[in-house]
């Protein structure tokens, strides 16, 4: 299937997608701040967490649904260049999986918030995600995953 967009107008598409301080990144922040817990920035770690807690030892990814395969109602794989697309995608899932072991080897606790937790038809109060994250900060859990809610078919 071609492209319905030349390939200046693609690039800069394109290069308008940004890895750091996406809207699902800058909320987590905001409300964790307003909440009372102080963090820094992508952090010199491995996969370079979009949030981190060195008081409670802890790293936060907001991950892009489409960007790292997550199984959910906004993750379609693209009909263009399938091959492509499916390098790049297991590929970050591999960088995904190899970041988590090393901080967890490293004695970092790991959470993960996924975009459709914060958007989308099966989003989640943004109340109950930092309910959710805040109890896992002050708690002694090692891993956090947030997910959209389950959906009815």
């Amino acid at each position: 299937m071609a492209d319905v967009v030349d390939p200046a107008t693609r690039s800069r598409m394109m290069s308008g997608i940004r890895g750091k301080n996406t809207k699902p990144e800058l909320m987590i922040r905001k409300a964790l701040h307003a909440r009372g817990f102080r963090y820094r920035l992508h952090c010199d770690l491995p996969g370079k967490p979009d949030i981190c807690l060195p008081k409670h030892r802890a790293v936060i990814f907001v991950h892009g649904c489409f960007w790292h395969g997550h199984d959910c109602h906004l993750f379609k794989w693209p009909k263009t260049r399938p091959e492509f697309w499916e390098a790049k995608i297991n590929r970050n899932r591999e960088v995904d999986a190899v970041s988590t072991a090393a901080l967890l080897a490293g004695a970092w606790r790991v959470g993960t918030i996924w975009e459709c937790a914060l958007k989308g038809r099966a989003r989640l109060p943004l109340g109950q995600v930092l309910d959710e994250c805040e109890a896992w900060l002050v708690g002694t859990g090692s891993i956090l995953e947030i997910r959209s809610a389950p959906t009815r078919l």
